[in-house]
């Protein structure tokens, strides 16, 4: 029976560190073999499961036994596995699934570029161009085309997870307009106007992201008749006038592309607008862990980085941008409320 054992003392702790890469690997693993879908609420053998999954009895023993050490899945005393909250959200049909997210942060040009991070920290830019001759975006949609799918997936489950959070914090009543600047497929707007049924909204992002916007706000959508999309790079313009801009996990570039964005929305909107940033911070937050590795990624693999609590206030500062109240959203996201000054 595998068991989850507390916290080792120091020299154990930094041998379970750098042997991290094993731990992602297993993740990985199990949710490409489909270990957790093959589960369900019955406790099973592994050599049920191992037949489930087509693989070997012995070497998916291992597998889970791994993971259960991590409190993914857990091994009962007669030699049977069994779900924990963990390892249900490897699921695909979990309402909270991580499946895509768990593949996306593990994908295999991850492995490539995780070792440079002493090159990226040295020069303070991105090695993924050094490793790929190619920048990021583009090799993922020309070269990668099974990544590119997980990572759209990815940023799909993360934008509707926390767009119900991001519903439920924002007071929009009396709010005839709103925009999501840089929205992804729309799925934050498309909850805002659900909430909201007097309210009109512009989904403004890259022509290959809205072209896949969220159905509910295409032609036919449940929501189509008070939404327009804008296929358009807010670094460059925005053309949008509303009267509250969501500006959400976007503002990662590097410091020229975040001032030239803020600046756009700045031209763009009346006196008085809002304009609501929400981000991960990288400090004043109980999911540091998780935002400061995102924090290392983005440096490798597009010279980004996220926010402090003050550098996010400097920023929008600079802008113009006159900042209020600065809420958390949920565990890991927080919400900069700013109004445009007259």
């Amino acid at each position: 029976m595998t068991t989850v054992e507390p916290a080792p003392p120091p020299p154990m702790r930094l041998r379970e560190l750098v042997f991290g890469a094993a731990c992602a690997a297993a993740v990985r693993a199990a949710a490409r073999l489909g270990v957790a879908d093959a589960l369900d609420d019955t406790p099973m053998t592994v050599e049920d499961l191992a037949a489930a999954v087509k693989s070997q009895p012995r070497t998916l023993r291992r597998l889970l036994r791994a993971l259960s050490c991590q409190g993914v899945f857990v091994e009962h005393p007669d030699g049977t596995f069994a779900h924990t909250e963990m390892s249900r959200l490897l699921r695909e049909d979990d309402p909270h699934s991580l499946r895509y997210i768990a593949l996306w942060c593990t994908e295999p040009w991850t492995w490539n570029v995780w070792p440079k991070l002493d090159e990226a920290v040295r020069s303070g830019r991105n090695v993924f161009e050094d490793v790929y001759d190619q920048e990021f975006f583009t090799y993922l949609n020309q070269e990668a085309p099974e990544s590119a799918h997980v990572f759209n997936r990815a940023m799909t489950t993360s934008s509707e997870q926390s767009a119900r959070d991001v519903a439920a914090l924002l007071d929009l009543q009396g709010v005839s307009s709103v925009a999501d600047i840089g929205g992804g497929q729309g799925q934050v707007l498309a909850s805002l106007l659900e909430k909201h049924p007097a309210m009109h909204g512009t989904l403004l992002d890259l022509p290959g992201v809205v072209e896949n916007a969220d159905p509910r706000l295409r032609a036919g959508g449940s929501l189509a008749d008070r939404v327009r999309i804008v296929a358009g790079d807010c670094r460059e313009d925005i053309p949008v006038q509303v009267d509250v801009y969501i500006i959400k996990n976007i503002l990662e570039w590097d410091d020229d592309s975040t001032r030239r964005a803020l600046a756009n929305v700045r031209k763009a909107a009346r006196p008085g607008a809002r304009v609501v940033v929400i981000e991960n911070l990288v400090d004043d937050t109980p999911s540091m862990r998780f935002t400061t590795a995102m924090d290392l990624l983005l440096l490798l693999n597009v010279g980004g980085a996220k926010h402090t609590r003050q550098s996010m206030v400097d920023r929008l500062t600079d802008a113009g941008l006159v900042i209020g109240e600065i809420r958390p959203v949920n565990a890991y996201l927080h919400a900069f409320e700013c109004t445009v000054p007259a």
